[in-house]
């Protein structure tokens, strides 16, 4: 047909609306003469990584394409991803020609990869491509907590990457924060006090991190926790307000009382 590319990329269509991205219909549609087709199938791609397994080599290509709008489009999926990923194609967009009206979008990618130098509404804040429905709404939530005066912001910044030289360690990429839900839902609970090692750098951890166990109810810490294991790059499973209400059942039977330090507990989730 002659209508072949665009009867393609409307076939790729249908399997993104029903969730089920084909990727041989991804792929192929990046690779359209078409220009338009590949950039609409970007734009699949931006929003359906999870259900891709090169998403980054496809991204990467469309960052070199010889037409701007598919560059663009790369760029603008750069800024959903992963730090470091998103840096790799922002830079491989910068390589190619940059014409005039593309400069606008270039300088701001890496600061909407990294949520700094920008003034931002919360709306535009509470976007993630890999959660969906009532796990959005929790994330979103939790948002609202994590960003409150005096709460999380305060020494872990907006951006997750805390204050290295004030002692206050990331949170983004931590395992504190992304392996055992439990080990970051007691730290919640209780708070923390003393030494502790994140991402291979030593914290003193002479301020304490607060304990929330009379201040946020099972569902709030759930949201939180739900929130930081889902932001700042970081990709980890939504915890439960019910999960929450077993570590705090656990914790309270265990008599614990005051603030945990880092040896009590799980050894792997201490890097």
């Amino acid at each position: 047909s002659p209508d072949y590319e665009k009867l393609l990329l409307e076939a790729l269509w249908v399997t993104w609306g029903q969730n089920r991205v084909d990727q041989a219909l991804l792929e192929e549609a990046l690779q359209a003469k078409d220009h338009k087709v590949r950039a609409a199938a970007v734009q699949v791609l931006r929003y359906s990584g999870h259900q891709v397994n090169n998403q980054t080599e496809l991204l990467l290509a469309a960052a070199a394409d010889a037409h701007p709008r598919v560059r663009i489009m790369a760029l603008t999926a750069a800024t959903w991803l992963p730090e470091t990923t998103g840096q790799e194609i922002i830079a491989t967009v910068a390589k190619q020609p940059v014409e005039e009206w593309m400069q606008p979008f270039l300088a701001a990618a890496p600061k909407f990869l990294t949520d700094t130098g920008l003034s931002r509404s919360k709306g535009s804040e509470i976007v993630v491509n890999h959660l969906k429905g009532a796990d959005l709404e929790q994330f979103a939530a939790g948002w609202e907590i994590y960003h409150q005066d005096g709460s999380c912001v305060t020494c872990h910044q907006k951006t997750g990457k805390g204050l290295t030289a004030s002692g206050f360690p990331p949170l983004q990429g931590s395992g504190w924060v992304n392996d055992d839900p439990e080990v970051l839902a007691k730290i919640l609970l209780k708070g923390l006090i003393g030494p502790i090692e994140v991402k291979g750098r030593e914290y003193p951890g002479q301020v304490p991190m607060t304990p929330y166990e009379d201040l946020l109810n099972d569902e709030q810490i759930a949201n939180v926790m739900t929130y930081v294991r889902n932001a700042f790059g970081n990709r980890s499973s939504v915890v439960s307000p019910e999960f929450v209400a077993e570590v705090r059942a656990k914790v309270a039977a265990s008599g614990k009382a005051g603030y945990y330090r880092a040896e009590e507990l799980s050894e792997n989730s201490k890097k």
